[in-house]
């Protein structure tokens, strides 16, 4: 049996078309189960659906062979502990700062509201600003709006809840994709299943590009 971890919503959509070329389909449908292990057609694979930023712990622990998350979401975790195989070029954004439209340029020393405090510390070091990190889970448009923070880190896909909140895109930190991570253990036990599946989902991908 295959476990793979994946999050409802926008990365669970997107990943769908690369499961289904490999044959799992999900039995019953996601949006509506309120089963957070699904089994599929195939007897060997079994989908849990989780929160997104859970998906490396259960994967890093063995609770899942495999998962499909966010890298935003690896880097803020440390996955240095998974195999990263593959980029599935799904869930695409931009992990970028943002600050209100009239601060033209962020000073060396700044209050920054994010959830992604790991990369954010990381960032602002390497550009020498010092930057006190307000962690947040979420609404980050609104702690500039309000005073809490100067700026704010957060992904960024069209920019519209940036700019209904008179917010702006700055810098781009990191083009942002889905990616497949891999349980070490379970690669040297189930090797030549996992290996299978990244085949098929190199297969797949190359059809697209």
């Amino acid at each position: 049996m295959l476990t793979i971890a994946v999050s409802k919503g926008r990365i669970f959509e997107d990943c769908m078309p690369l499961l289904e070329e490999a044959g799992i389909f999900p039995i019953d449908d996601p949006k509506t189960s309120r089963k957070l292990i699904l089994d599929t057609t195939r007897s060997d694979v079994q989908l849990i659906i989780i929160r997104a930023t859970d998906v490396p712990t259960f994967v890093e622990y063995g609770a899942a062979d495999l998962g499909i998350a966010g890298k935003d979401v690896l880097l803020e975790h440390g996955a240095e502990s998974l195999y990263e195989p593959l980029d599935l070029k799904i869930a695409c954004c931009r992990l970028m700062t943002a600050t209100p439209k009239d601060l033209f340029e962020i000073p060396k020393r700044v209050r920054v509201a994010t959830k992604y405090v790991k990369t954010a510390q990381q960032y602002f070091a390497s550009r020498g600003i010092q930057a006190e990190i307000i962690k947040l889970y979420g609404s980050m448009e609104l702690a500039p709006l309000v005073g809490l923070a100067d700026c704010i880190v957060d992904l960024v896909d069209t920019g519209n809840t940036l700019k209904a909140n008179g917010l702006e895109p700055r810098d781009l930190i990191m083009n942002i994709s889905s990616r497949l991570v891999v349980n070490k253990a379970a690669m040297k036990m189930k090797h030549a299943e996992i290996q299978a599946l990244i085949e098929q989902f190199k297969l797949t991908l190359a059809k697209r590009a």
